[in-house]
């Protein structure tokens, strides 16, 4: 995750301040978020591609190593 600083007028800082206290998130989080709900509005957030919109999921899920080879696993798939 990259780093990055901003400057915020005061009461702007203190809206995003309370809203973390309500809320239990870190100000960053809360910036994060609100900065991933204005960019596709704006129409920056189509343009990713599924591979670069889905790169923080990979690895996420631990499973079995052989869930998509196994005769066994895969029965009554697709029924």
């Amino acid at each position: 995750m990259k780093t990055m600083s901003l400057k915020v007028p005061d009461a702007l800082d203190a809206q995003i301040r309370e809203l973390a206290r309500r809320t239990g998130r870190s100000k960053s989080l809360v910036v994060r978020m609100a900065i991933s709900d204005f960019l596709p509005k704006a129409g920056l957030g189509s343009r990713r591609s599924f591979l670069s919109k889905a790169l923080d999921l990979a690895g996420s899920i631990t499973a079995v190593p052989d869930l998509s080879v196994n005769k066994r696993r895969l029965a009554g798939y697709g029924r």
